[in-house]
């Protein structure tokens, strides 16, 4: 601050701008060099993804196969009875499909898991790409 040696009553303050217009000076120096950094450089046309089908396009939903394993072995297809030949058979043939069926798998509460086991093993080198288990839920949970 400086004071004034005047003829007035008081000592008068005055305050000192240099300072203040040097910071302001070097902050607008600084964005002017950084401004154009922050723009992008290259103009990429990014594709636009059309997420709405087709009503044609979609194909309508395949039934599900049922395959049922008695306690016996006895094999079942949707509730047929057949044998392991003709289950290969069916299996390879459903296989070559589009879009392919699932395939559910049941079985007894008695069924050997050995037997479930083999069940699935022939529908996977057959060719079965979507196997599932059917179970129903216990009483009381």
């Amino acid at each position: 601050m400086a004071f004034s040696s005047g003829n007035s009553s008081g000592p008068m303050a005055e305050i000192n701008v240099t300072p203040l217009v040097d910071v302001m000076l070097v902050l607008l120096i600084i964005f002017i060099i950084t401004a154009p950094l922050m723009s992008h450089k290259v103009k990429i046309e990014l594709p636009e993804a059309n997420l709405i089908q087709e009503k044609d396009q979609v194909a309508p939903p395949v039934p599900p196969i049922t395959v049922s394993v008695k306690e016996d072995g006895s094999l079942f297809w949707n509730d047929e009875a057949i044998t392991k030949e003709i289950l290969e058979s069916r299996l390879s043939s459903t296989a070559q499909l589009q879009p392919q069926p699932k395939l559910n798998l049941r079985g007894d509460r008695t069924t050997k898991m050995r037997t479930i086991a083999e069940v699935t093993k022939i529908a996977q080198s057959q060719g079965m790409l979507d196997i599932g288990y059917v179970a129903t839920k216990q009483k009381g949970q």
